[in-house]
């Protein structure tokens, strides 16, 4: 998921060839002509035509293939694989209502797995990146060897402030595909958020980032160290109330047989009870590791 939010609409826009009307008219264009040309040809299969749809969205038409997943689908009629060509063209041109939707159809399908995938980018891109990471979890246990899942997965535990959780599926994916920008972008992150930065910039300078996309790794190394420090707070929060006095989370009618019991102890005793000192430790040394 390399930078859900920041690197995937910018920085990661590694399968861009081109920019500009004149060059995104042209593709078009082009391919456009190839798929009239393969609609005329016989045979038209449904296969040839899936893959070409494929192909234009690795081509960045997306609206395009909207339109020819339309065709597709009234000629030979809705199938999973049209299905996630659909709903990955409908969150790519910011429809994510009906994306969620089509990505939710997946799952009973055996594309459960980029249904999940998809979830996950979505909740990700809406910057809920607990959801993101829910999601993204279920499509790595169905599909545990894909990589950009992974390394989704890894980067939406960075953004929620889980960097020892990122560990683990990042470096697997880079193992699985080691010359992957995205995810190589992502272990980049990954080592920024460990405070490896002598580590992070030799990734970088040998895999030739460039200037904007290492400030956009920079920026979320930024965003996970707040997350992470949110994420300590909150732990050491829960934390602190769990060790409040332990009489706090007795019955009162529990309390009230304790208080009874001590009363009649000290009275035979004839002396006070003395006091136990219950006080919490301060949380420095609670939650020092």
């Amino acid at each position: 998921m390399c930078a859900i939010t920041t690197l995937a609409a910018s920085a990661c826009a590694f399968k861009e060839s081109g920019y500009g009307i004149g060059t995104q008219a042209e593709r078009a264009a082009a391919l456009q002509t190839a798929a009239n040309a393969q609609r005329e040809s016989k045979p038209d299969t449904p296969g040839v035509y899936l893959a070409l749809i494929d192909r234009m969205q690795a081509e960045g038409l997306y609206y395009a293939s909207l339109a020819h997943i339309d065709a597709y689908e009234k000629q030979y009629g809705a199938t999973p694989e049209s299905t996630l060509l659909r709903a990955d063209a409908l969150r790519i041109t910011g429809q994510a209502d009906a994306s969620a939707s089509a990505y939710r159809s997946l799952l009973g399908t055996p594309l459960a797995a980029r249904g999940y995938r998809g979830l996950g980018l979505l909740a990700g891109a809406a910057g809920d990146f607990p959801d993101a990471d829910r999601e993204l979890a279920h499509a790595s246990e169905l599909a545990p060897t894909d990589a950009p899942t992974l390394s989704d997965l890894g980067y939406a535990r960075l953004r929620d402030g889980d960097v020892a959780g990122a560990r683990v599926p990042l470096m697997q994916a880079a193992e699985l595909d080691a010359h992957n920008a995205r995810i190589l972008s992502n272990i980049a992150l990954l080592l920024l958020a460990q405070g490896r930065m002598r580590e992070a910039r030799a990734l970088m300078d040998d895999q030739h980032f460039s200037p904007d996309v290492r400030e956009a790794i920079r920026t979320d190394a930024s965003r996970v160290a707040a997350a992470e420090r949110a994420r300590r707070l909150i732990t050491q929060t829960s934390s602190a109330k769990r060790q409040q006095r332990p009489e706090s989370r007795l019955e009162p009618t529990m309390l009230a047989r304790a208080h009874a019991d001590a009363t009649v102890a000290d009275s035979l005793r004839g002396s006070a009870a003395a006091p136990i000192d219950q006080t919490p430790p301060p949380l420095l040394q609670q939650f020092a590791q």
